[in-house]
């Protein structure tokens, strides 16, 4: 991408992102919820909800009063507007963020020299222009009100709030045509556009594997010099907390009021989980062959180096050292071959894949943290708790 070498914290560039764009962008822009430098979070999350959540809640109110606390209690509907919805606009932020600083680091860093860094450019332009073009975001919208329009039988029921009825029989209430035609596909379409986002990165990524970056086998962060795109897997997180609070929202309601159990969505869950790390970490494992082959290459180059150095030390010191175990002390091969020892020992400690510790605990609690509640739909707090106490005694 594009990016300033000392870009101005008040001036924010759009060619150097792949979040800050688009036409979902840039109405938000032409209506005042997105500053030219600001994003206002807040703003946009208050109206995405009035949107979303409120009007499910004043129909009800009117028209069917008495359902009223089956809405207040029904976690789907607040796992798509109060948690998914702020987290995926949260999560542009962080995705804007993370990525603009691997763009920026790959200049500073002197990774690549003028030739690539102007294909990588050439790219980047071209990522810009899918990323404003009209067709990939009504796409998206399309895709997602295909899919309410096909599907939504199978995830509405005879919820007070939502509808009445049985079989052929059964009617949605206003509100739950509300529900069914404006808040599912908001947040299918929030969802993806952060996928479509997160898409465009992977191919900047595929691109940037494939140029002829300047890595070096002892780098401190025992990656070639690339270990600063480990940070960019937790730019995914809020794809995957919105996704699973979503699932596990469902997947709750039907052990509490259709007598499933955590045991039937054993494959499921495994299949989420596999799937939520084949694209957060999927375009960290472009690297893996490069990084692969710098190791090798690494061992075998400084190998050789390695064994002169050694067989001179050897030489010089042990088999020759005769009135000589004084200079011993004095002597510059001592520190030389020591340090020479330490690099070798980062080429053997060098790890071909970019994840970050942090980044993967990040994920990983983006899965877990989501699916608390309905796990706890079938192991109630209070056992886990007691649990807890016994094993503490």
């Amino acid at each position: 991408m594009n990016a300033d070498k000392n870009p101005s914290p008040s001036t924010v560039s759009t060619d150097d992102s792949v979040v800050r764009g688009g036409p979902f962008y840039r109405v938000q822009r032409g209506i005042g919820l997105i500053g030219s430098n600001q994003w206002n979070l807040a703003r946009r999350i208050a109206v995405l909800l009035a949107i979303a959540w409120l009007p499910l809640f004043l129909i009800t109110a009117i028209t069917n009063p008495d359902a009223l606390l089956s809405l207040l209690k029904d976690y789907r509907v607040h796992s798509r507007s109060l948690i998914a919805i702020p987290v995926l606009l949260t999560g542009e932020i962080l995705m804007d963020n993370r990525l603009r600083t691997v763009f920026a680091h790959l200049r500073k860093a002197a990774l690549l020299d003028a030739s690539d860094l102007a294909h990588l450019d050439e790219i980047g332009a071209r990522l810009v222009r899918l990323r404003d073009s009209l067709l990939p975001e009504f796409a998206i919208l399309l895709l997602a009100i295909i899919h309410t329009a096909t599907a939504y039988k199978g995830l509405v029921d005879a919820t007070p709030w939502l509808g009445h009825g049985s079989g052929t029989e059964f009617h949605l209430t206003a509100a739950g045509w509300y529900g069914v035609v404006i808040c599912t596909p908001i947040f299918q379409f929030l969802l993806g556009l952060g996928l479509w986002r997160w898409l465009l990165w992977t191919i900047f990524a595929f691109t940037l594997s494939r140029t002829n970056l300047k890595l070096v086998p002892t780098h401190p962060d025992q990656h070639g010099g690339l270990g600063f795109l480990g940070l960019t897997s937790a730019a995914f997180a809020p794809i995957a907390f919105s996704a699973t609070a979503v699932i596990a929202a469902t997947w709750r309601n039907e052990i509490l009021y259709h007598g499933a159990h955590l045991t039937n969505f054993k494959l499921p869950a495994i299949v989420l989980v596999a799937l939520i790390a084949l694209v957060a970490l999927g375009p960290l494992a472009f690297f893996v062959p490069r990084l692969t082959a710098l190791r090798r290459k690494g061992i075998l180059e400084y190998g050789i180096l390695g064994q002169l150095q050694s067989a001179e030390f050897h030489e010089k010191w042990i088999l020759h050292r005769a009135g000589h175990e004084t200079d011993f002390l004095v002597a510059s091969e001592s520190s030389t071959l020591n340090d020479y020892s330490d690099a070798y020992e980062k080429i053997e400690k060098m790890n071909a894949f970019l994840a970050d510790k942090g980044a993967l605990y990040t994920l990983a609690g983006a899965v877990l943290i989501p699916a608390l509640p309905m796990i706890l739909a079938e192991v109630p707090i209070a056992v886990v708790l007691s649990d807890l106490l016994k094993a503490l005694r």
